[in-house]
């Protein structure tokens, strides 16, 4: 027995060792509690830090990137110049996830262009805007160019052109006939240029193209029409 002298009192007071061997135990228990939590916690940040990682890592590898030039074609529309589509080459970004280009429409030979593609079950939406109007969803094509193993997925080594449509186009016609581009209407799909309310890419007039994967990070595209609109132009 611990006894502790009380000088006022004259008495003397004490802990038996088994009071002491149940302090002691309940010191032990109260930290090793604390420290499981503490552990616990630890491992928990440590796996949400590693799946923080993972996903970081996996929109990583389902990037694009642009690939050279974007180019702009003009064409005539009721005696205005003005850039009627607009295309670009991609490819991933780094090794991994192929990206899903089904297109919502396709280029043909006769007729107007771009030809819908009926109940097309596209992943990538691409959107135009510029001051005066905001499309969130514009026609566009794709073109294989290079290695293509025949699907509509970008894989690593693989190339494809996306050519965005502001507005129709006849096939065959002259670049500067002005009956030869035709005004967007929205359509089954959902998607629709410049449509008859809305406004005409001009000279110096800039504009934003956002390609929008299911998966990944967006790539954006700003570009400034030239001061003089030319019959095909590179946008750098």
């Amino acid at each position: 027995m611990l006894f502790i002298k009380d000088s006022k009192a004259g008495t003397q007071r004490g802990i038996t060792g088994l009071e002491t061997a149940i302090i002691l135990i309940a010191f032990v228990v109260v930290a090793s509690v604390f420290a499981f939590t503490v552990l616990s916690t630890g491992i928990f940040a440590s796996e949400r830090s590693k799946e923080t990682v993972f996903a970081g890592l996996e929109e990583a590898k389902s990037s694009i990137e642009p690939r050279g030039s974007v180019i702009a074609y003009k064409a005539n529309r009721g005696g205005t110049d003005t850039i009627y589509k607009v295309s670009w080459v991609v490819s991933n970004a780094v090794a991994g996830e192929p990206v899903d280009l089904t297109p919502p429409y396709s280029e043909g030979g006769s007729g107007t262009d771009p030809d819908i593609v009926s109940n097309a079950e596209y992943k990538t939406v691409i959107s135009f805007t510029d001051i005066n109007q905001h499309l969130p969803d514009v026609p566009w094509t794709v073109s294989w160019i290079g290695n293509d193993n025949a699907d509509n997925l970008l894989e690593e080594g693989e190339k494809a052109e996306i050519t965005v449509w502001l507005l129709t186009r006849a096939t065959g016609t002259a670049i500067t006939d002005g009956a030869s581009t035709g005004y967007w209407t929205a359509d089954s799909n959902g998607s629709y240029g410049i449509l008859s309310t809305g406004t005409l890419i001009g000279t110096n007039d800039q504009f934003t193209l956002e390609m929008k994967p299911d998966s990944g990070a967006v790539l954006t595209i700003q570009r400034t029409a030239p001061s003089r609109l030319d019959t095909i132009m590179d946008l750098k």
